[in-house]
């Protein structure tokens, strides 16, 4: 029997298990883990921070009084690095539906929104997949996607880390600008139903009816690398054709066990998901 390696990605750390995006989380998780998914936001004097949402989310946040933060949440943007390091990002706001969904999340207090820099020097190092969040349909809640990618790419390459980090977005222009500029960078492309209907905003020019209908045809024209999708929209036919076109396939955010044996069947690359202790024990059963 030939054996092949899917990975095992922690999406915001661990976020079914330990906060999200947090130092402690991914160190919690790292014996689970192969890699991290995370994501990136620009403070107002430029540092790049481990935040998934533009603004502080209230489901998570506690602001320097203690108390839980009102929505909606400051933008990062217009926070200097000092005055984000003040909120607590350490355990899920009681009696919301975002606690309900991740019950066994466990609290950690005081824990606060890192710098990227901070998740590059844990030792022993990780392995990243940073998520470029701008929003190309809310492009003023951001700096724009070339200048996350250059700003990311400072701290990666200061870092010495390149080795180590794939960077993806939904908004193309980022990973587009990283495969222009930084050509020895892995990238991926990430795709939901949402950014495919809109895929002439959220590509910055092409659609899938430009390639009939092929989202993998659309990303082998960028450059390839690898495709992550969300797993429910995913079809065996499409990793198939990905596949044939040389892409890795990464899809996200995977955490039932069913699920996750049937994208291992079709022979995807790895799993984006809140549970690494699941997909643990999805890969030991499917050998």
């Amino acid at each position: 029997m030939m054996l092949r390696h899917v990975e095992v990605q922690g999406h915001r750390g661990a976020r079914g298990l330990f906060p999200e995006n947090t130092l402690e989380g991914f160190r919690r998780a790292a014996p689970l883990c192969d890699s991290f998914e995370l994501d990136i936001a620009i403070t107002a004097d430029g540092v790049p921070v481990i935040c998934h949402d533009p603004a502080l989310n209230p489901a998570i946040a506690r602001g320097p009084d203690g108390a839980w933060i009102a929505a909606p949440g400051p933008l990062v943007r217009e926070m200097t690095r000092d005055q984000l390091d003040a909120y607590d990002v350490g355990r899920l706001r009681p009696d919301t539906a975002y606690a309900a969904r991740y019950p066994d999340q466990m609290p950690i207090d005081g824990l606060r929104v890192p710098s990227l820099d901070e998740v590059l020097a844990i030792t022993p190092p990780l392995r990243l997949n940073i998520e470029l969040k701008t929003l190309a349909d809310r492009p003023e809640a951001t700096v724009s996607a070339m200048a996350m990618a250059d700003a990311v790419m400072a701290v990666v390459q200061a870092a010495g880390a390149t080795e180590r980090v794939m960077i993806e977005s939904f908004d193309w222009r980022g990973p587009r600008h990283i495969r222009r500029h930084y050509p020895d960078m892995a990238v991926a492309w990430l795709t939901e139903p949402k950014t495919v209907a809109a895929a002439r905003l959220w590509w910055d020019g092409p659609a899938p009816e430009d390639f009939a209908g092929s989202i993998p045809r659309a990303i082998a024209a960028e450059g390839g690398g690898t495709w992550a999708p969300e797993w429910q929209s995913l079809t065996e036919a499409e990793v198939i054709e990905a596949k044939s076109l040389g892409l890795a396939v990464l899809p996200w955010t995977v955490n039932e066990a069913e699920a996750m044996t049937r994208l291992i069947a079709w022979g995807v690359d790895g799993l984006i998901t809140d549970r690494p202790d699941i997909a643990r024990v999805a890969l030991e059963r499917a050998g």
